[in-house]
Parts: C-alpha cells; sequence; structure tokens
C-alpha cells in the first residue's frame, strides 16, 4: 500500500525555518524518547521457526494492568507530527483523503484484512470507529506475557510499533478484546497465517512468551501453510529497530 510516511528533516527543507526548527525539534524528542534498539535486527526465515525461538510459559496475572501502563494514548514515535493511529490509517487504507494538516485522515477505503470486506471510512463522531487499529498483539495479553517485565519505554514501543498494529474492522476487533491465537483468529481464513506470523514476530522482538495453547494454535496454522515468511514491516522505524 501507498507509504505517505515523511520526516521532519524532509519537510524542514520546505518550510520557513521557525518552523523547521519545531519539526526538527520534534523528531530530537521522539529519538530521545525512543532511542535504537541496537540488539534488534528482524529475524528471517520461516514463522514456524520463529514460533520455535518463542518461551512456553503460563500467563502471570493481569493485576496492575491499565492502558497507561503502555503510554498515554497514541505517541508519535518517528516525530512526523503524526499520531501512530493516522500513520497507520495513512499506511492501510487506499484513495486515503487528509485534513489540512497534511495528516488527519478524514476518509478512505479500508480492504479489512479481518472479515474480507470493504469499509469505506468516514472520520466523525458516528463513523470513526468503524475502522479501528488493532494491536496484533493485545495490549493486555502483552502485560500477561512477558511485558510487565519491560520498561515503561519498551511498553511505549509495543503500542506504537507498526509491526504490531493494522487498520481493521471495528466490530471484529472488538470481538477479538484481548485475545490470543488460542481464543481468537480472523474470520477470513485466508488471513490466518500472516496474523499469526505477525502475532509470532512482535512476541519475538519484544522476547513475550506465548502458552501452551496459544502454541498449538499458532503451530497448527502454519503447519497449513508452512512456508509462511517471518513477517516485518516498511515502516518498522529507526528509532524501533536497529
Amino acid at each position: 500500500m501507498p507509504q505517505r510516511r515523511r520526516t521532519a528533516t524532509r519537510l524542514a527543507k520546505k518550510l520557513p525555518w521557525p518552523i523547521a526548527l519545531v519539526l526538527v525539534g520534534i523528531y530530537l524528542i521522539a529519538t530521545y524518547a525512543f532511542p535504537t534498539q541496537e540488539d534488534y535486527i528482524p529475524q528471517e526465515g520461516t514463522a514456524l521457526e520463529q514460533l520455535e525461538t518463542l518461551e512456553i510459559k503460563g500467563r502471570a496475572p493481569r493485576t496492575g494492568y491499565s492502558r497507561e501502563e503502555f503510554g498515554n494514548g497514541w505517541l508519535d514515535p518517528d516525530g512526523n507530527g503524526c499520531d501512530t493511529r493516522n500513520d497507520i490509517l495513512q499506511r492501510d487504507l487506499d484513495q486515503a483523503v487528509l485534513g489540512p494538516d497534511d495528516c488527519q485522515v478524514l476518509s478512505g477505503v479500508l480492504d479489512d484484512p479481518l472479515t474480507a470486506t470493504t469499509i469505506e471510512f468516514t472520520r466523525g463522531p458516528e463513523t470513526s470507529m468503524e475502522v479501528q487499529i488493532d494491536h496484533i498483539v493485545a495490549l493486555s495479553d502483552a502485560w500477561q506475557k512477558g511485558a510487565q517485565e519491560l520498561s515503561q519505554e519498551q511498553r511505549q514501543r509495543i503500542a506504537n510499533d507498526p509491526l504490531n498494529l493494522l487498520a481493521v474492522d471495528g466490530t471484529a476487533n472488538q470481538q477479538k478484546s484481548d485475545s490470543d491465537a488460542a481464543t481468537w483468529l480472523p474470520a477470513n481464513k485466508a488471513f490466518r497465517c500472516e496474523y499469526v506470523a505477525m502475532q509470532t514476530a512482535v512476541k519475538a522482538k519484544y522476547e513475550l512468551w506465548v502458552t501452551q495453547a496459544e502454541y498449538d494454535a499458532i503451530r497448527d496454522t502454519l503447519l497449513q501453510c508452512p512456508s509462511e515468511p517471518t513477517y516485518t514491516t516498511d515502516d518498522e522505524l529507526p528509532i524501533l529497530r536497529r
């Protein structure tokens, strides 16, 4: 899909210097808040091979979980002036129409991978929730499988990392809630291999574990597509990866 992401540095060349200074400042702040993960290199090979690198453990208690443990809402980790939600909408929607700020997505068309349906998206109080941003590994699930042992900064990465985000049908996202692969898979069976490969990649990146039931569900899915590659994204930002 078309990528419309831009950096503050690129914009700075086109803007008056006071505005450019503000944008560069935003980029530097974002870089400070999300320093490079020098130890992370996306794994190559198959998703099945990557699955075997994950630890299998029991689910930890949900005690202490709140959305705020992963940051206060959508952030702007790449410093481009757009929050993560609008970045993902721009990435995943076709025919995206942007607002005057060249950031806020006003409308677009989503070919929803979870349901294999097409959604005509229009921003508004009655319609915005028709398209939601799915945390592929739900934040509550992440909390119970290792994220509570991570730093606040690392948890903010999980919540804002394009690797863990996908624009989807709002109803399907609500049905999924905080489920893992053992209790929920997309209704669109043709997308299940890719979806569990996404979950496996996120858990590998952030060293989260899986339960035995979750491992079995992912493995059973991937055995139907053993050549499914490990998952990564072109916009897995430099400040979120090596």
